[in-house]
């Protein structure tokens, strides 16, 4: 990352990307290079699609309000997604957008609504979550989208995680106040087997008894405290994952 061009515009576009390979933009997508960022022909434009890395590519002009764009190189191959898994009660509107952003610059992999015990919101829009997350991955310089799944029951979600995944479970009841010890402590008594990692933060109203057993019984869960302050659940997830880089994750 230390070469990334930070002042090039980004753009997330659905097509094979390859030298020459011609990208058809939508409406919108020309409207924002061509009238929002003015930028004209033969302008560069760095594109990814989540699967062929990432691409410089150049503006054709066609008319007032049309253009697409020409593949010339690759600047950035692909990687493998993050073996992260946030799973959370949704939230609100403006709040769960905000949060998936967040999330996925934070190197989420995979989105989980939950439904708890004590969930307030009602259906989630799957939609909406993979624009924002699209969004998040143009301006941070992400080369992967994440995976936005459909929500489900927290005792299904449980019950379906690998035995060998460790579950980093947010609760305000952790028997060890410091998270950073806690995960540490986890990560030598198993010796840090890999297998992936999951996040787990619930709704405003917290977990209740049965829930708490329930992700505790995992055989991989490690339960951390985010300090003495209670957090909304969007402030949460980026305390959380920025935890879990920072101990076992990409910012070690």
């Amino acid at each position: 990352m230390a070469s990334y061009d930070f002042n090039a515009p980004r753009l997330y576009v659905d097509a094979p990307l390859a030298s020459g390979n011609r990208i058809a933009l939508d409406r919108a997508q020309a409207n924002y290079l061509l009238n929002v960022l003015r930028l004209k022909a033969a302008d560069s434009v760095l594109i990814f699609n989540g699967r062929d890395g990432e691409w410089r590519a150049e503006i054709t002009v066609e008319g007032r309000k049309a253009a697409d764009l020409i593949g010339v190189e690759q600047t950035r191959p692909q990687v493998a997604p993050p073996d992260l898994i946030y799973a959370f009660a949704p939230l609100k509107h403006a709040r769960l957008d905000y949060m998936v952003q967040k999330a996925v610059e934070m190197g989420a992999g995979i989105l989980q609504p939950i439904r708890t015990r004590r969930t307030q919101s009602t259906r989630v829009n799957l939609e909406r979550m993979r624009a924002n997350g699209i969004e998040a991955a143009e301006q941070c310089g992400i080369l992967t989208l994440p995976e936005v799944r459909e929500e489900q029951n927290f005792a299904s979600f449980v019950s379906a995680l690998e035995s060998d995944r460790l579950v980093v479970f947010c609760d305000e009841e952790a028997p060890i106040s410091n998270p950073v010890a806690a995960l540490k402590d986890r990560l030598e008594n198993d010796g840090n087997r890999g297998g992936g990692c999951a996040v787990v933060v619930g709704p405003e109203g917290g977990f209740t008894a049965e829930e708490r057993a329930l992700v505790a019984a995992h055989e991989r869960c490690v339960r951390v405290s985010l300090g003495p302050r209670i957090l909304r659940a969007d402030t949460a997830a980026v305390a959380a994952l920025a935890l879990v880089q920072c101990v076992v994750g990409d910012w070690t």
